[in-house]
Parts: C-alpha cells; structure tokens; sequence
C-alpha cells in the first residue's frame, strides 16, 4: 500500500554550513548531508553576503537538487537564517538559490528558526518529567527555547561561531583579553535571554538540549571519532567539566593544533571556540550540569512541518509534479 505522506526534503542554509534532509513517506530518512559553506564569513562586518560564499552555497544546493530528483521529493523548502536575514543583499540570494533548487528558499525569523529547531530537538527525547531547554549555536545567532506556562518560550541572540569569532577573536590563538571581551558580550546577551524567558528562572528540573555544529564538534573531539557515526554522536552527554575543559585547552591552540585533534573538521577548528565560549556560558547561567546532544533539529523540524502542510513559512513548497523521473 502506498504511504499517504509525501516525500518531502528540507534544506537549513546557516551561517556555518548548508544542510540536506530527505524524509520518505514512512518517515524514514533516505539523505542526510552537510556541507561547510560558511555564507556567513564576513557579514557582520559588511552588512552583506560575499559572492564567493554565495557561490559556495549554490554549488552545494546544486548538488542538493539532484538529490530531489533522485528521491522522488514532492514537497521542498530551503530555509535560511542568520547570515540572510543580517544581509542586504539576502532576497537576491534567496532568488538565486531557488532558482537552482527548483523549490522555495525563505528566510526564517529567529522565532520560527527557534520553534522548528525545539520541535526537531524534542520529538524523540524521553525527558522523564525534566523540562528541555534547547539551545541552538549556529554560525550567527544562537536561539534558546524552553516550554513556559503559556506556551513556548523563545529568544534568538546575535551570537554564534563564525560572528563571534570575527568579531572578538582576531588571533589564533585568541588573547585573554580577546576572550574576556567575548565573554562580557555573551554575558550581556544573556542577562536579555534570563529576562525574556522566566521559565529559565523556575526551580523545575531541566534537562539542556545542545543542536546544531558547535555542540556535534565537541562531542565528536571530545569521543575521538574519524567518522561520523550518528548512533554514537546522537544523544551523547557532555559534562560541565568537559565543556570547561575543552574551551580552556583549545583557547589555547593555533588552527593546526585544533586539526590535531582525531574528530575536528577542518571547517570547524578555526570558529570553535567562539561557540564553545556561548555554550559553557549558558551552563553555567542555568545551572545546567550537563548537555544532551540532539542530531535532530530545524531540520526535522521543517521536514515534520512539510509533511504536515504544503505551506512552511507562509509559502507553498508542493514541487510541480513532483520530482519523479
């Protein structure tokens, strides 16, 4: 019997990397990529995307969109983030990535960007009566989100590695003062996110949800592994004092020592630190004594949405026909 649910595929463009998800219409997922694209790279000095990231951003939805095709995809949507909505020139690339797609490409705001990633984090999490909180470090901005009395509770922070790193961290390895000037900006964002969100406040047990590639790095440096095994690396746990330690030890590395390590992407070594630095902040902010790593996130988020609706976002994303061949 054919399933009454489409094949839909997701697409996250971040600041950071840009990202594949292709669900079928069991729920089972038949592609899942990423690759380091770094869109972001000098938008928060220039206000604008470079065409070289943007080409580096198209080349890999090219590739993406064979993929599509060869899956059968009937519904699609690209999402964007951070380094989109800073950019002046973000509609533009929105338009050239459709085009190539063939599926809509939109930008998220952070409070959508916020509610699909709580929603991909959580749906899998036996929590056993603790409350999450997710947190969701991209290359941009950095979302929180927990559940509240009223509903969810969000805030997106212009924090994430890549902004921070070009902002605060110009050397490798970063100075002490470098570092002490990043730290009071976080601390600054997040007396804004304590405020915002009262829950994070409340004495309910709760349990830290970490997405997206600063949290994956360290569990896979922090694990040694050469290869991406998602059994592993999915729900991994990673101590207070783990995090600590790693940010004291490679705070102290130039590029190639951090390559050293067995599990460091070359695409992630040089703006590590500069999530790492938010993570353990946010930890030892709420208490947390540990993070819970999720592999699932905006993107299951977005896939769990289109196979709900052919609307995402406010757009159509039923491909004409389908994608069959």
């Amino acid at each position: 019997m054919a399933s009454a649910a489409p094949v839909v595929a997701a697409l996250d463009c971040g600041s950071n990397s840009t990202r594949l998800l292709i669900v079928d219409g069991d729920g089972n997922h038949v592609a899942r990529e990423m690759q380091i694209t770094r869109l972001g790279q000098g938008v928060d000095a220039t206000g604008a995307l470079d065409r070289a990231a943007i080409d580096r951003v198209l080349a890999t939805v090219s590739t993406y969109a064979e993929l599509l095709t060869l899956h059968g995809a009937e519904r699609a949507v690209m999402t964007a983030t951070s380094a989109v909505r800073d950019a002046s020139n973000g509609a533009s690339f929105l338009a050239e990535a459709s085009a190539v797609l063939g599926a809509p490409c939109v930008v998220l705001s952070g409070e959508d960007e916020a509610q699909f990633s709580y929603l991909g984090a959580t749906a899998d999490l036996d929590l056993d009566g603790r409350h999450p909180v997710v947190l969701d470090i991209g290359g941009g901005s950095t979302e929180i989100i927990t559940e509240g009395v009223g509903g969810l509770e969000a805030i997106s922070l212009q924090l994430g590695c890549v902004r921070n790193t070009e902002r605060f961290l110009k050397t490798m390895p970063p100075t002490s003062g470098e570092l002490e000037r990043l730290l009071a900006a976080v601390d600054l964002q997040l007396d804004r996110a304590m405020a915002a969100l009262p829950s994070l406040s409340a004495g309910a047990p709760r349990e830290l949800v970490g997405l997206a590639g600063t949290v994956a790095a360290l569990v896979m440096v922090d694990q040694g592994l050469t290869h991406y095994d998602r059994a592993l690396v999915h729900h991994a746990r990673l101590s207070v004092r783990d995090v600590a330690a790693w940010t004291a030890q490679l705070s102290r590395e130039t590029t190639a020592e951090r390559l050293a390590h067995p599990g460091m992407e070359p695409g992630r070594a040089d703006v590590l630190v500069g999530g790492l630095v938010v993570l353990l902040a946010v930890m030892e902010r709420i208490g947390a004594t540990s993070v819970l790593h999720s592999e699932a996130d905006i993107l299951d988020g977005v896939a769990s949405a289109l196979q709900r609706s052919n609307d995402v976002a406010g757009v159509e994303t039923t491909i004409a026909g389908g994608r069959h061949q």
